[in-house]
């Protein structure tokens, strides 16, 4: 694979996990659709996720067809499109949070595609940190890979269970920020129990990549939160926090403050 590829950015994400460490402690990333349940809660929940105690937020761009995602945030991008969500819409959604903590736009090729050559810049003018494309895997598109590495956008790169030790030194070598492994296969989705496997695949990862790691898919509960970051440095947690904000805001907050702190006692 051509070197071109290979990231060499540094932003608020190096700096979250740099602090954690240092700390001692691990991160909770939220992800959120962007959108939904509406406009005006959707801005309101990002600051709420954010103020129990978030470290990242990935911010899903709606799509038409989101083939990675089980059915609630395959409902919730639905809903945010029916409402007139778009991808500058969420740009905006981000600038009007003013978060302090990193964000993450989290999608697909397609709709970053159709925003333009300029969409890197303005997601960095509205105050996002990091990218993470779902269906753009290493190797597919070198010029735009190369593109989004060269710029001060963390270039988040995902690793499935099954992925052989070397493809994932490949895929880490060529991203930023931290690396995000699915800890199965299939679609988001809630989970009841965390996969026996995953501290092996943890390891195979950390021989092989200095940066973060962090695992999602099925994340649930507080107990699950922190089993997973007894092994690694982060946990995601998605549908359970869309399906929260479809019941209220208040949900969705109250389940971040629960993950937040069954992370913290276990570590």
């Amino acid at each position: 694979m051509a070197s071109g590829l290979v990231t060499t950015s540094s932003n608020r994400i190096d700096e979250r996990f740099t602090t954690l460490r240092a700390t001692g402690r691990k991160a909770l990333v939220c992800y959120v659709t962007a959108g939904h349940p509406d406009l005006s809660r959707s801005r309101e929940l990002l600051q709420g996720l954010e103020d129990a105690g978030a470290d990242v937020l990935e911010i899903g761009v709606p799509f038409s067809d989101p083939m990675a995602d089980g059915p609630v945030i395959q409902a919730s991008s639905q809903t945010a499109l029916d409402a007139g969500m778009t991808f500058d819409g969420v740009l905006d959604l981000v600038e009007q949070a003013r978060l302090k903590i990193p964000v993450v736009l989290f999608g697909y090729l397609n709709p970053f595609l159709a925003a333009g050559p300029s969409a890197l810049g303005r997601m960095q003018a509205a105050g996002c940190d990091g990218l993470l494309i779902t269906d753009l895997p290493v190797g597919a598109d070198p010029a735009l890979e190369s593109s989004i590495g060269a710029s001060d956008i963390a270039f988040i790169r995902l690793v499935a269970p099954t992925t052989p030790t070397e493809r994932m030194q490949l895929i880490a070598s060529h991203g930023s920020g931290f690396v995000y492994l699915i800890s199965r296969l299939g679609v988001t989705g809630m989970q009841s129990a965390v996969a026996p496997e995953l501290g092996a695949t943890v390891a195979r990862l950390r021989s092989v990549t200095t940066l973060p790691v962090c695992v999602g898919f099925g994340v649930t509960n507080a107990a699950q939160a922190a089993a997973i970051t007894s092994i690694a440095d982060g946990v995601v947690v998605g549908s359970a926090i869309v399906k929260a904000a479809g019941e209220s805001v208040d949900s969705a907050v109250s389940l971040a403050k629960s993950l937040r702190s069954g992370i913290d006692q276990a570590t």
